[in-house]
């Protein structure tokens, strides 16, 4: 054989690879495209969202790469200690914050391209949002019925606003108050009738920022009352932070937020027993995000001194964390 037919050869065996390999890729790209976008059959979708602050010079990084899925229907809780990050995720969700990275989208808002006016619409139309502090949600000169019919009448529905004010404090359980200011009613009714403003324009989404934080257990019960009764009838989807245990306790998804990121998520789920009796039934679980982090429970960790690394091993049906021995 010459030498000039052992370079055609090994020419064509690398041409033979390249086709191969450009093959795989077009192949691997082709899979990438078809596969369904992370979050595209939820109506809350944040991916690896981040919030950086700058304050004198100082970076504070509020969220590091935070991923949460909220389906549509769903009355859920976000709790968390203060600086967690739970409040900057909320006026993300809000559209009062702006994030610094990460995509974050909310019935098909994509909330990181939307200018001032798509968010002031936004705002108006597709979130509803009750504040911690009762006198915020309301305005003081106006009565319950027509702070309800505000924001109809800001979105031009002024046809129905009447009506829909009515129907919407009769299902709070406050159609007596229709016609008391705010400094005539007490804090549970303040924070109905905040809950009414806030489905006034039967938004996709009602956020609440400690709704029942100033109240006591009683009242903040009869609040919470008022959201289910709004999830269940409207269907509208709630999502609500909380420090109260009371109020994380009555949901069926309750999310922890720590360091910025979603930590752990406790599910609950009613089961029936032989004898055909119901019980709720709650199970915490660690969340895994994109990347494969973990965040493992400090108490955990702390009780069996892991620092810096951990040894994995795969078994069939599990992984297997243990400390790190060369560290002993």
């Amino acid at each position: 054989m010459t030498k000039t037919d052992t370079s055609s050869r090994s020419g064509a065996a690398r041409a033979a690879a390249d086709t191969t390999t450009l093959e795989e890729l077009e192949r691997r790209a082709t899979a990438h495209r078809d596969r369904p976008s992370y979050g595209h059959d939820a109506l809350i979708a944040c991916d690896r969202l981040v919030r950086i602050f700058t304050t004198d010079g100082v970076e504070v990084q509020a969220l590091q790469g935070l991923d949460l899925l909220v389906k549509e229907g769903e009355l859920m809780a976000l709790v968390g200690a203060s600086g967690s990050g739970k409040s900057t995720l909320m006026n993300i969700l809000a559209g009062l914050d702006v994030p610094t990275a990460g995509a974050a989208r909310v019935a098909g808002c994509d909330l990181l391209a939307m200018d001032g006016k798509a968010r002031l619409r936004y705002r108006r139309e597709v979130v509803g949002f009750v504040w911690q502090q009762t006198a915020r949600n309301l305005l003081p000169y106006l009565t319950a019925a027509q702070n309800v019919a505000l924001p109809m009448q800001l979105k031009g529905r002024a046809k129905r606003k009447a009506e829909r004010a009515e129907e919407l404090l009769a299902m709070l359980g406050i159609a007596d108050a229709r016609d008391r200011r705010p400094h005539q009613l007490s804090g549970g009714q303040q924070q109905r009738v905040a809950i009414a403003v806030a489905l006034a324009n039967n938004p996709s989404v009602l956020l609440a920022d400690e709704p029942t934080g100033e109240l006591d257990s009683a009242t903040g019960e009869q609040v919470f009352a008022a959201f289910r009764r709004a999830n269940e009838e409207l269907g509208t989807t709630i999502v609500i932070v909380t420090h109260d245990q009371a109020v994380a306790s009555e949901v069926r998804r309750t999310v922890a937020i720590r360091d910025g990121r979603t930590s752990s998520e406790v599910l609950r789920r009613t089961e029936v027993d032989e004898q055909g009796m119901e019980s709720l039934v709650a199970r915490e679980y660690a969340m895994l995000d994109r990347a494969g982090r973990l965040q493992l429970p400090a108490e955990y960790t702390q009780s069996l001194g892991m620092e810096h690394r951990v040894a994995l091993e795969l078994e069939q049906d599990h992984i297997g964390v243990w400390p790190d021995d060369a560290e002993r």
